[in-house]
């Protein structure tokens, strides 16, 4: 009996779109700096837990004005032209990031480090959703996360086995995969009505009729009349329910760090490792599951995926060592599986198709806005009252979205995808 490929559903999609994933890939390969950065601050700068936290903080804040600046100029300019930008002025600020020791420095370039990279995000969610029919939206924003994960499945391991030797090492490796992803992105085109109004490149693999790239994306995107992100009841209510969740999920950057290598013992490499095993079970689960759920009302789907978040993250104040971290990690890893291709889904449904990019920026500054608290909230409980207590702590957070984004995504259903082609 021959056993279907776990990828078959993503065939036909268009060929920019595994342009923009191939150069995700080459960057996310090299991920490791940010994953990094707590412990490089507190073992080689010698700097409180507190303070480094602080400093992820930072980066929040400049993620909150990176997220609608890069939608805002996603729409403007071209998805192309600020995905390429952000690239190279990332791998330009984390080789200055390295060299610079004063504390006012390393603020001053975590928050121009945050601003250069998270320009990338809503850019690239904009140029998917303009690329992508409505109902193969949730294959192609499982295949960006593909291309993130295969990545993160190499970065951050390495990065665990190079803090070993030199955490310098971590921002020079970082650097130069952001510059070659650069490169790789490079012959990619704008889709049409994405800033510039270049139309998409013709190919074998694109589209017929680019008419989707101009069509809104279901009725609600059409009720919503250009209206923009933040003038949107139904987003501002999505995303204030969302926020909960996504500052448990913010700790695997900065407290999960901290907890494992400082109080379980466990070694940097074996913290590596277990992005590993996240980004595995991502790759080899994620397409399947998010095509076995296609039919699955947001409004089901959301609250499993936060659901799964709050046991994985809270189940770290239960653990003792390297085996209970690696099954909370799975726990976590099936709710991340589940809840973040469905967002992503769900404001590209609700979303104008002119504004994609600005409620794309909208969305991921929700995620901008959690990692400015989830540094600071979770140092600050870890250090005043431990690790029992910020579990416990993140799993009461995520409870609130599990509770809440029922009624936040009512009403809302993904459009039916047709029967996957053959894999190639």
């Amino acid at each position: 009996m021959r056993i279907p490929h776990p990828w078959r559903g993503l065939a036909g999609l268009p060929r920019d779109l595994w342009v923009l994933c191939a150069a995700t890939l080459v960057n996310r390969a090299g991920t490791m700096a940010l994953p990094f950065l707590a412990l490089y601050l507190t073992e080689a700068r010698g700097w409180p837990a507190g303070r480094a936290g602080l400093v992820l903080t930072t980066y929040g804040i400049g993620s909150l004005v990176a997220a609608p600046a890069g939608g805002w100029f996603a729409d403007r300019f071209g998805v192309m032209r600020v995905m390429r930008a952000s690239l190279v002025g990332t791998a330009v600020l984390l080789l200055v990031f390295v060299q610079v020791t004063t504390v006012a420095g390393i603020f001053a370039l975590a928050f121009a480090w945050s601003l250069a990279s998270e320009c990338f995000r809503p850019a690239a969610m904009a140029a998917v959703t303009h690329w992508t029919p409505p109902e193969r939206q949730r294959a192609a924003f499982a295949l960006n996360r593909l291309a993130i994960n295969l990545g993160m499945s190499v970065g951050p391991a390495a990065g665990g086995f190079l803090a070993a030797l030199s955490f310098p090492a971590l921002f020079r490796v970082d650097a130069a995969t952001g510059a070659a992803a650069a490169l790789v992105l490079w012959p990619a085109r704008s889709p049409a009505h994405a800033g510039d109004g270049t139309a998409p490149v013709n190919s074998a693999t694109a589209p017929a009729e680019p008419a989707h790239a101009v069509a809104p994306t279901a009725p609600h995107a059409s009720a919503a009349r250009d209206r923009a992100p933040f003038r949107n009841p139904r987003l501002l209510v999505f995303l204030v329910t969302l926020v909960p969740v996504l500052v448990v999920f913010f700790q695997h950057t900065s407290t999960m760090a901290l907890f494992m290598v400082r109080d379980l013992h466990l070694s940097e490499a074996t913290y590596g490792l277990l992005f590993t095993l996240n980004t595995a079970i991502i790759i080899l689960l994620e397409v399947p599951l998010n095509l076995a759920m296609q039919r699955w009302s947001h409004a089901r789907a959301l609250p499993l995926g936060a659901l799964l978040a709050a046991a994985g993250f809270g189940g770290l104040g239960l653990v003792r060592g390297a085996w209970g971290a690696a099954a909370t990690v799975v726990v976590w890893t099936f709710g991340e599986m589940i809840l973040f291709p469905g967002a992503s889904a769900y404001v590209a449904e609700i979303a104008p198709a002119k504004r994609r990019g600005a409620y794309m920026g909208a969305y991921t500054m929700s995620f901008g806005l959690a990692f400015v608290i989830a540094p600071w909230l979770g140092t600050h409980v870890l250090e005043r009252w431990g690790g029992g207590a910020l579990w416990a702590t993140m799993a009461a957070l995520g409870s609130l979205s599990v509770i809440f984004l029922p009624f936040a995504a009512r009403g809302a259903t993904p459009a039916a995808a047709p029967a996957a082609a053959p894999a190639a």
